[in-house]
């Protein structure tokens, strides 16, 4: 006789759960402020708040352990802990503006720049050179290609042939010095239908490759499609700051919020139905067990956990409060609280279920109602702000260039121009794009946290409109306005002829 296969009998248990949402909230604020106050300290150390004596600011103090008095060497930038001093070489490189054609021997002058002489080192970094070049002739003939210094003498020289198999015309020097009038020359036996030169040398200008010639901290440049970057300029720490502090929490708090403004949508329906149910006969066992399969929405998960709690033998009246406790908002509360007493004191609970239902789809109109009316408002501030941050970036990216081109040639001793009875002082336009950024970002936050508090009556609402304010300042300011020549990035020199061609 075969034996009977024993069913396996599979309970799904839907215990109650603690609520992490608090939970999480506290870890993601405690994280983001944590990281904001990072960046702040990070931007107040590189800021014109914290210049020690020696000029340079707290963070380069600090990182590379200067006494603030003592104003540091480029033997002392050079040997700054992580490199983070240390002077890059930038590449210059000079090409003929067309090729040379017919010619048996032609040359051109052109300056080397070099690091400034009143920087102090004890042995300048070298500045290597290489240079290339392409000849061609109607018949083979050997060529070539030389440089010399200022005096005359002969640094390098390249002799080939312009016909022969692997012709390679390269030349490399492994220290130019600062220097006008060097000399590049290309000499052939025969005449030369067309040649073209490439010169390449590494350029220090004495200044670290990270910092301003003030010192403060505008990191490595990122060149994305011709648009030249600095992300990690000290100042962008500042929005950075506000943006990571406030913005990750508010942004979960949001869709916590969300959700739960979801549910309480589909929460009079849940209650007319059940009253529906109630009136045709059904107990509100039932009822829920039966709406179970109802779709509800954002809803739905919750009537679930509700008709598994009825099937395992809990009262109605405790699956309703557990649940008004589960979402938590006045609303439930107040329609479950009105259910839950009806229920104890028995009679007629549909009138009290469609009483209810009626009373949150009022709430939830209303609500809604004023979403819509607070919407033109919300869209006012996102355009004032608009206009605000689009005048700061016209007058950082013109007005401040202009005026501090105008004055910085003045004829006065503490410099400047004079227009009319009014003088006009130099003006550093770091300082000023500085103040500009501050309130712009300051502006952010508030017209951010108006806008959110007049949309829901909630702060971390208006922090997402601010966080997103902050985001397109840095947008703005980044591409547009934190050019070189205003953060104070020193302009490279140019490796350029320094007079027309000449013959050797």
């Amino acid at each position: 006789m075969a034996r009977k296969k024993k069913e396996k009998i599979i309970v799904k248990l839907d215990l109650p759960k603690d609520d992490t949402t608090l939970t999480k909230l506290y870890a993601i604020l405690g994280v983001s402020i944590f990281l904001g106050l990072a960046s702040f300290t990070f931007w107040v150390t590189n800021s014109h708040f914290t210049t020690a004596p020696n000029g340079q600011p707290l963070f380069v103090n600090m990182a590379c352990g200067y006494d603030a008095n003592y104003v540091p060497t480029f033997d002392d930038n050079e040997s700054c802990q992580f490199g983070l001093l240390k002077d890059e070489p930038d590449v210059l490189v000079m090409t003929p503006e067309d090729p040379w054609k017919e010619f048996i021997g032609l040359g051109q002058l052109f300056d080397v720049p070099g690091m400034d002489e009143n920087i102090t080192a004890s042995v300048r970094p070298q500045q290597t050179l290489t240079g290339t070049c392409k000849v061609e002739t109607a018949i083979p003939s050997d060529y070539s290609f030389i440089i010399k210094d200022p005096s005359g003498v002969e640094i390098t020289r390249y002799s080939g042939n312009s016909h022969a198999n692997g012709d390679n015309c390269e030349v490399f020097i492994q220290n130019m010095e600062k220097g006008n009038l060097y000399q590049l020359i290309m000499i052939s036996e025969v005449e030369v239908q067309e040649a073209t030169y490439r010169l390449e040398m590494d350029y220090y200008d004495g200044l670290p490759e990270n910092m301003n010639n003030k010192s403060q901290w505008i990191g490595p440049e990122v060149d994305l499609g011709g648009i030249s970057l600095r992300p990690t300029i000290f100042l962008n720490f500042f929005g950075i700051g506000f943006f990571i502090m406030f913005w990750p929490a508010s942004f979960y708090w949001d869709r916590v919020k969300e959700k739960t403004n979801q549910m309480e949508e589909k929460f009079p329906d849940f209650l007319r139905d059940l009253a529906e149910y109630w009136k045709g006969g059904l107990s509100m066992t039932v009822a829920v067990q039966t709406l179970a399969t109802s779709e509800y929405g954002a809803l739905n998960h919750e009537v679930k956990k509700m008709s598994d709690q009825l099937s395992w033998g809990v009262s109605f009246g405790d699956v309703i409060e557990m649940f008004a406790a589960r979402v938590g908002t006045p609303l439930v509360l107040r329609a479950i609280s009105l259910i839950s007493e009806a229920n104890r004191a028995g009679g007629k609970i549909s009138d009290i279920l469609v009483t209810a239902a009626n009373d949150s789809r009022e709430l939830k109109f209303l609500e809604g109602e004023r979403r819509r009316s607070i919407a033109s408002y919300i869209s006012v501030i996102w355009t004032s702000y608009g206009v605000f941050l689009g005048v700061i970036v016209v007058l950082a990216k013109v007005f401040i260039p202009a005026i501090a081109g105008s004055n910085s040639d003045g004829e006065d001793g503490g410099g400047g121009q004079q227009l009319g009875n009014m003088v006009i002082r130099n003006i550093e336009p770091l300082f000023f794009l500085t103040i500009f950024y501050y309130g712009v970002t300051m502006q952010a936050l508030g017209n951010g946290s108006m806008a959110g508090l007049m949309a829901t009556g909630r702060f971390t609402s208006g922090m997402k409109h601010s966080g997103l304010m902050i985001l397109l300042a840095l947008l703005c300011f980044n591409v547009i306005v934190f050019s070189p020549d205003l953060i104070g990035v020193t302009t490279l020199p140019a490796l350029s002829p320094s007079a027309g061609t000449f013959s050797p």
